[in-house]
Formats: C-alpha cells, structure tokens, sequence
C-alpha cells in the first residue's frame, strides 16, 4: 500500500522525538520507515500528525540515511539501473537502452536518460529514487526529488568534512606537509654519484638536516643519489 504525504523535509535527522513531543499540538514522531536501498547509502523517514487541525510549527516529517554500507561493484549504478529499467518501455513507439545523462546541476534530482548511440536525450521521471547520489563525485543525495547535503560521515545536513589529511572532521593534526621533488626509480650506477665535495659546508650540513623530507639530488645530472651521500 502506498501513501502519498504531503511533507516537508527535515535536515536534522538526528534530532529525536523526545524534542519535538513537547511542541504544541504535534504527536510523537513515528517508527521509520524501510530504507530506500539495501546498500549505497539511502534514506529512511518518520512522520508525525498535527493534532490541532494543521496548524502546528514545524516539520511532520524527517529523514535519516541508511544503509550505508557500499554496493558490490557488479551492481551497478544506481541512477543507471534506474535509466535501464526503461529499457523495455515503448518511448514514442521504439524501444531504446537508456544510460544517464552527464550530471546538470539545475535537473540533478531528475532522471534524464540517453538513448545509446543517439542524440535522444528524455527526462524519464520528474524525481529519482530517493538516495540516488546528485552526483557521482559528491555524497549528496537526492531526497524527494531535493539534493540534500551529505557530510563525510554519510549523515544529512552534517556539514561533516575531511580535513586535509583525508580524515572526515578531523583538525588536520594526523599529518604534515612534506615538500619535495619526486624522483623516478634511482639505478645503481645513479647512486655512484655524490654532491658531498661539491657543495659548500653550510649547504651540505643545512641540507643534510632535511634529508628525511627532501630527496637528494647530484646538482650537476640533477640524479638521485641516495641520502647517506649527501
């Protein structure tokens, strides 16, 4: 049995009921819902009756992910098996195999499909499935036909980021930035060379310091050389 609710969206999912029961007018929060996906991060939603003919402030009804866990990689895309599942459907009188559009950021939410091999280009549903990714570089998802923002730590509305040491809110303490050349593989006749004479004193000690960031290189072939010759 499907219902058709006439709702707002809640971007703060991990509010609990205990918050809301207290507001006036509203009921408490109902059970959520199934997940929209068994895997791939989808969503799930709860709802609760205004008990004063409608007119109560607020939201009646909120989202939550779930299943967030990753999909086997044979799976597929999500937004493709949505577009293949019209494969079999007559469109204008010919049937087609449709794949998904690149990413527009204005239709994110939209379930536009190509036909292979042709220029046919058709919005096949106004909404995608909800926990249908807006685009394929990003964690946000689409939300009755909403992109909403997904942090790093798959939750909606989070703001969650990662830090420049790829950690999901973390401060950027867990690692450092090493300046550098990257060097090639360095042979064992390249290793035969060595800067040690041909550097001043000062140069050599300052660079000897930084051996554990910098590489060394033999400043007449610009070769690596290996750090116990420099």
């Amino acid at each position: 049995v499907c219902v058709c609710v006439r709702a707002s969206i809640s971007l703060h999912p991990a509010i609990t009921s205990a918050k809301y029961e207290g507001d006036s007018g509203w009921d408490a929060w109902g059970t959520w819902s199934d997940c929209s996906r068994t895997c791939g991060g989808g969503a799930s939603y709860s709802l609760r009756r205004c008990l004063n003919g409608g007119n109560c402030e607020g939201k009646n009804i909120r989202y939550r992910t779930c299943s967030n866990m990753d999909c086997p990689v044979e799976s597929g895309d999500f937004r493709a098996q949505q577009c293949s599942a019209h494969n079999d459907i007559r469109y204008q009188g010919m049937v087609y195999e449709w794949v998904p559009v690149p990413y527009e950021p204005s239709a994110a939410c939209a379930l536009w499909c190509q036909a292979r091999g042709r220029s046919l280009t058709v919005e096949l549903a106004p909404k995608v499935l909800d926990g249908t990714r807006c685009r394929a570089d990003a964690l946000d998802m689409c939300i009755s036909g909403v992109c909403q923002e997904v942090g790093c730590d798959r939750q909606l509305g989070s703001g969650a980021r990662e830090d420049n040491c790829g950690v999901c809110a973390g401060d950027g303490s867990t690692c450092r930035l090493v300046r550098g050349q990257a060097l090639p593989h360095v042979s064992p006749e390249e290793r035969r060379y060595t800067t040690s004479s041909a550097m001043p004193e000062k140069i050599h000690s300052s660079l000897s310091k930084l051996t554990l960031l910098l590489p060394c290189i033999n400043i007449f072939t610009h070769r690596g050389c290996e750090h116990t010759l420099c």
